[in-house]
């Protein structure tokens, strides 16, 4: 069983805003149905932290993504550090209270699921948020650590994917129906998904609309700004042939223009550092308007891999050294 939607080997999901408005909307559904219901759809503290096999992991990971952040905790028996970091992360799961769900996998019993993360050793800690793997640590950390983390991961799955959390019930029976909280309604979700609808009609320039409307009101909103850079790269490379751009890139390294294609295409393939190596290369080789260019589109990509990601910071490091 191969988890969907999940970027295993670093490669840039160009979904991500989509699948933030997917996840906003399944939990918004689920809300409505426990009010239809008449029931408020409260966990028990024992259903928080739960362990997972390969034939849970569907229901038990991904699908329960979409109403709130869970955490894996891939752990043995034999492992010692485990025996150290799990109660932790036990704990600070009931402490959370709802804001996030601990998924204890064996690597023992389910080595199929250890392989697709990529996991080289244990203990290690994952997250997954609609539907998104992201890797959060190795080995047992400090509880400090950990909690950073942990307020990092609640604060990012909150903001940039709507998930409040679940609501959580001492006297909840075990094992019931698990219902996001509710989260307030923004003033530009409609906007924001008339972006979502218009990415699943493949109308590119319809989502890039949407989302300068949204930015136009509001030019701060973090959301919009992610949409409008991811949309704006997938509508730059639909229509390149990626074997003629790669060819003229190869054959003319003074072409910015070329070089700047190029990157794009490296970058909706996933090849982050190649990417950026390139830009900062034609950076470095170029000046006047050209150098702009290629600094320019190398800071566009910067957005759209995020500030936050090792690969940027370090790319950052080598533009300065290209520039100065």
């Amino acid at each position: 069983m191969q988890p969907r939607n999940m970027s295993m080997s670093g490669v840039v999901d160009l979904a991500a805003v989509k699948a933030a408005q997917e996840a906003k909307a399944k939990a918004e559904q689920a809300r409505a149905e426990a009010a239809r219901q008449g029931g408020g759809g409260a966990v028990s503290p024992a259903d928080l932290v739960v362990d997972v096999d390969e034939a849970g992991f569907e229901t038990d990971v991904l699908q329960r993504s979409t109403e709130v952040p869970v955490v894996i905790d891939f752990w043995a028996e034999w492992c010692q550090p485990c025996k150290q970091l799990s109660p932790i992360l036990e704990r600070l799961a009931l402490e959370y209270n709802g804001r996030f769900v601990l998924a204890k996998i064996d690597v023992d019993a389910n080595q199929m699921l250890m392989q697709q993360f990529g996991v080289q050793g244990i203990p290690a800690v994952f997250a997954v948020v609609a539907g998104q793997a992201l890797p959060l640590f190795q080995g047992a950390a400090p509880e400090q650590q950990i909690r950073d983390t942990l307020d990092q991961l609640v604060q990012v799955a909150e903001q940039r994917f709507g998930l409040a959390g679940l609501t959580v019930d001492p006297d909840a029976e075990p094992g019931a129906v698990p219902t996001a909280a509710p989260a307030p309604v923004g003033p530009y979700d409609a906007t924001l998904e008339a972006a979502v609808q218009a990415l699943d009609a493949g109308d590119l320039g319809g989502a890039i609309q949407a989302y300068k409307n949204v930015l136009a009101e509001d030019p701060g909103n973090t959301e919009a700004k992610l949409g409008l850079v991811q949309a704006e790269l997938l509508q730059r490379v639909q229509d390149l042939d990626p074997q003629k751009v790669r060819t003229e890139a190869a054959d003319r390294p003074a072409d910015v223009a070329a070089q700047i294609a190029a990157a794009d295409l490296d970058l909706v393939g996933g090849h982050v550092e190649d990417a950026f190596g390139r830009l900062v290369e034609t950076v470095r080789r170029t000046v006047g308007e050209d150098r702009d260019a290629a600094r320019l589109r190398l800071l566009e990509l910067f957005e759209v891999v995020g500030a936050e990601d090792p690969r940027v910071t370090a790319a950052r490091r080598a533009l300065a050294r290209a520039l100065f």
